[in-house]
């Protein structure tokens, strides 16, 4: 069987319920009719870049398009470290394994001065449009 539609149940489970253990979604994915083991689960969660976080006050696993839906500020107060100029770009250091998180929301917003994101385990490299001032966008990056 293909691992897409395992994949699929899977974001689909992590969207429903706020869920905190590999062992949980698991047994809900075994229970969906999928023959799973935990490291199986675990290869998943990281090929859908999913971290876990806070969900309505719980400790649960969330998916980089869902947490990029949230409120841009709120991401990068949680997540964000630090942000230093290196000519047009700017560097960012986040928390371990979220600067995918940190990058989606940064793409998703749109901002004027960012023409775009790549993102490590814990850096992100933002590259800042011609005719903006990389001061002031990590400015903007630093108030979150």
């Amino acid at each position: 069987m293909s691992v897409e539609p395992r994949r699929a149940a899977l974001a689909a489970i992590i969207r429903a319920h706020p869920v905190a253990s590999q062992e949980q979604l698991s047994d809900r994915l075994r229970q969906a009719g999928f023959d799973v083991t935990q490291a199986t689960v675990s290869r998943d969660l990281e090929a859908l870049g999913a971290i876990r976080g806070k969900r309505g006050g719980q400790l649960a696993y969330l998916l980089p398009g869902d947490i990029a839906a949230g409120s841009l500020d709120r991401i990068l107060g949680e997540w964000g470290l630090s942000a230093e100029i290196a000519g047009n770009m700017i560097v960012m250091r986040t928390r371990p394994g979220s600067a995918h998180v940190v990058a989606a929301a940064l793409d998703e917003a749109a901002l004027g001065g960012i023409a775009g994101t790549i993102a490590g385990d814990d850096t992100l490299f933002i590259a800042v449009r011609d005719g903006h001032e990389p001061s002031a966008v990590a400015k903007r990056l630093q108030r979150g």
